[in-house]
């Protein structure tokens, strides 16, 4: 049976050590005075888990935009997509309270006497501090450092903003003390020694590249302490691949009603005794969320299930759904619908449905049962996984220009084996980049490792697409401007029937005109509204035609400070290309 929820204890402790968003200077008003408290281990446990509300639950993982950035297409575009974007008064991502709480614990946990629960907490704390801080370098760039509760009158409630290269500083001490002293036993629901390397290892990634791609300077040992992080938990031999039946085997793993162990790390965990429940089925199945689709970008950069390119098959732009669902690397099939799908607890098949999907690429990743309809879903759903390490390892290492087969067949290839597929070879790759993704990378390094860096691009939209990983790699390799290009869906020739599994019945009709009299089992669209690029010559769904795409590669990489805090403290400077003033 599933474990209680660990995170609960949130609550009471928030209501202990309550704060305010906007000043960092005061105490919390509380019963119970900081003075007082922090005596024993169980003290200090149960002020650390507030810390946890800090962690993406199930809606920010698998639906809120813009998280999903062109792996999804949806009937609605958040600003960052639109170039909508503006400074706002205040709120904006500039909140200091989770800060706060972990600075009041830092202060005070020296109060208790027992040396082994001080250290292991204060790790905890520490892991927390850092991921406070990676979400706000990432957001706004330089940022104030703080590491110590502010009294009202202190003079750094007025700082400038220190550079984002000293806050990263600060960062890799705080995590390296979190490893040092993290607890050894693995826990998908508690922070230990190996969620910290997972963090490490996924922070000096993006921090690395972001350095490199924006000419920043000062990447390559970053990207050096991403190895090494990821390869002292490879080495650890803690954590695996999941494997099992390479064709349901990765769906599994985003279904299981507990995280599984072998490889998750660190997951958000669900269950009805609470309750404590999400909606994945519900947003990803309903009409009224959004209608979310993955893009025809993701889906054609699916391998062929030999391990050759779709892409460079003849005619692969204007294939059917069947056609191109043929072959392929069987996590296509095990993430969205293909011909033959059963739905979990179901043996019949389904076909896509375009009154939940814009795209009709529609998703099952994470989709149960028919039973946890309506908000009821209670798989766990991961935040850290070991895939994720093994490439991180990989792409550091190919940026480092240091990568070697050995090394893919210690990382990449594990992916692979998993679903069956061949290995990636790293001299095949480097010798004949891929035309395709060339032209969806068009910054990505240069150079005889072109071919490699590619691959593991490929490798990682491909398993860790709709994890939320997606918005944050392309702000680090520069390719915000993807966000700016039409989402694409399914091909289709124009009007007429269709039979999308191709097993002899109709299931789609695309008609002009007036709406022909229904006919049980199918589906109608109108073309015109369901939009062909082509029109009534045909061509790919295009996902919101009449709305406006921009990306601004002079400021949209970072957001701005909010103006009241401008206000607040004249020594902070907006970053470029936002407003200052308001006016």
């Amino acid at each position: 049976m599933k474990k209680i929820f660990h995170y609960i204890a949130i609550c009471i402790m928030g209501l202990m050590f309550s704060c305010n968003d906007s000043y960092l200077e005061r105490y919390p008003l509380a019963e119970l005075a900081p003075e007082n408290y922090f005596r024993n281990a169980k003290e200090l446990e149960n002020y650390t888990n507030t810390f946890y509300d800090q962690l993406p639950d199930a809606l920010a993982i698998h639906y809120n935009n813009p998280h999903q950035a062109d792996d999804e297409a949806r009937n609605t575009l958040p600003d960052e997509f639109r170039g909508t974007r503006i400074t706002p008064g205040s709120g904006g991502g500039w909140s200091w309270s989770a800060l706060r709480r972990i600075n009041i614990y830092l202060a005070h946990s020296h109060q208790c006497e027992d040396e082994a629960a001080r250290l292991l907490y204060d790790g905890v704390a520490r892991f927390f501090r850092v991921y406070f801080y990676f979400d706000k370098v990432v957001r706004f760039g330089d940022v104030p450092w703080y590491d110590a509760v502010l009294g009202v009158d202190d003079e750094k409630l007025k700082k400038p903003r220190d550079s984002r290269k000293f806050v990263f500083d600060k960062m890799l001490e705080d995590i390296d003390f979190a490893i040092e002293h993290g607890r050894e036993q693995k826990s998908e629901q508690l922070i230990t020694k190996w969620t910290a390397l997972a963090l490490k290892s996924r922070m000096c990634l993006f921090e690395g590249t972001f350095r490199k791609y924006h000419g920043l300077g000062d990447w390559e040992e970053i990207l050096q302490e991403s190895v090494r992080a990821s390869e002292q938990l490879m080495e650890a031999g803690v954590y695996r691949i999941y494997t099992g039946n390479p064709n349901a085997v990765y769906q599994e793993l985003f279904t299981a009603e507990e995280a599984n162990p072998d490889e998750m790390i660190l997951a958000r965990q669900y269950t009805e005794a609470v309750p404590l429940v999400h909606t994945a089925n519900f947003h990803i199945l309903s009409a009224s969320f959004g209608r979310p689709g993955m893009t025809k970008s993701v889906v054609n950069s699916y391998l062929m299930a030999d391990g050759t390119r779709f892409t460079d098959i003849p005619g692969y732009e204007t294939m059917t759904f069947y056609e191109e669902t043929q072959n392929r690397d069987p996590r296509m099939a095990q993430t969205i619908r293909t011909p033959g799908y059963r739905r979990i607890g179901s043996n019949q098949t389904s076909v896509p449905d375009f009154a939940t999907s814009v795209t009709g690429y529609q998703y099952v990743k994470y989709i149960l049962s028919p039973a946890y309809d309506e908000g009821r879903n209670i798989n766990d759903m991961p935040i850290f996984r070991y895939a994720e390490v093994l490439l991180n390892y990989a792409e550091a290492k190919a940026e480092l220009g240091t990568l070697l087969q050995p090394d893919v067949d210690r990382s990449i290839k594990l992916l692979r084996d998993r679903v069956d597929m061949p290995n990636l070879n790293v001299d095949v790759a480097n010798a004949n980049p891929d035309p395709f993704l060339l032209s969806e990378y068009p910054h990505v390094t240069k150079g005889a490792n072109t071919g490699v860096l590619l691959e593991i691009r490929r490798e990682r939209r491909v398993e860790l697409v709709k994890e939320g990983h997606r918005y944050r790699d392309l702000m680090r390799w520069k390719e915000g401007a993807r966000l700016a290009r039409p989402f694409y869906g399914m091909y289709f020739p124009g009007a007429g029937e269709y039979d999308l599994d191709q097993d002899g019945v109709i299931d789609l009709v695309i008609y002009e005109g007036s709406a022909p009299t229904p006919v049980p089992g199918r589906q109608y669209q109108r073309l015109g509204e369901l939009v062909l690029e082509n029109g009534r010559n045909g061509g790919r769904i295009v996902n919101l035609p009449d709305i406006t795409k921009k990306w601004d590669e002079e400021k949209d990489y970072l957001y701005p400070i909010p103006l009241d805090e401008l206000l607040l403290n004249d020594n902070l400077e907006q970053n470029d290309g936002w407003n200052k003033t308001g006016g």
